[in-house]
């Protein structure tokens, strides 16, 4: 009971404002329903969009013969902002990569690292940006960007990465930079095939370096048998 007379109070007290600035208080909760109205609707077309995103994108992975790397940009481009358009793109990038259209690929993966950083598949795009730089024959570059993938946290990225630099190292003939990198994924991958890969090349690698000569050593004192 004293509750309600409370608001009775309250109401009486603000009903004068409440007149006053009627107008005010209509257009503002014309607004909130309209701002809660819109934030729904985009909600739902967000929805809607990711959905016919996704079948989109099922519908290239399931088909019976190769998918051609337009229809996997085509559907990033049609659904940006949407997950399958994230997948879409980095197989439109892979794709391309398999296609032997190195350069293409680069730009595809790139646009991916620019579009998605921090996402969890951008150390793999770093790893297509690097590779299609090797293909390219830009073997320098190739090791830098190969280098930086080598510093994130996923640790298969981590492993790919320094193989690759360990690959490059070799056809450089830097077989001893190479054999460390080697030995690092082996002991990584102690049961992966990257790890026994790894452990042959530092096998191999080990057999072309050229075979010290032995250190002298000065020939130990004779006995003192004198008394």
């Amino acid at each position: 009971m004293q509750s309600q007379d409370a608001t009775t109070v309250l109401l009486f007290r603000f009903w004068p404002w409440i007149e006053a600035n009627k107008n005010k208080l209509i257009v503002g909760i014309v607004a909130i329903i309209a701002a809660g109205f819109l934030f729904y609707y985009f909600s739902w077309q967000h929805g809607q969009k990711e959905i016919a995103a996704g079948r989109a994108l099922t519908q290239a992975e399931v088909s019976a013969t190769g998918v051609e790397p337009d229809v996997y940009l085509n559907i990033a481009a049609e659904y940006p902002g949407t997950i399958a358009a994230q997948r879409a793109l980095l197989r439109g990038a892979a794709t391309l990569f398999a296609a032997d259209r190195f350069s293409d690929a680069q730009v595809q993966f790139q646009k991916y690292l620019d579009a998605y950083p921090d996402d969890v598949f951008s150390p793999q795009a770093t790893l297509g940006v690097a590779a299609s730089l090797e293909a390219q024959g830009e073997l320098d570059l190739a090791a830098s960007v190969y280098q930086r993938a080598a510093n994130t946290a996923d640790a298969t990225t981590v492993s790919a990465a320094k193989f690759a630099i360990a690959r490059i190292d070799e056809q450089q003939g830097k077989f001893t930079e190479a054999i460390g990198l080697y030995t690092d994924v082996a002991r990584a991958n102690p049961s992966g095939t990257l790890g026994s890969e790894a452990e042959l090349r530092v096998m191999e690698l080990k057999s072309k370096l050229p075979i010290a000569a032995p250190v002298s050593q000065s020939p130990s004192a004779p006995f003192n048998l004198t008394h």
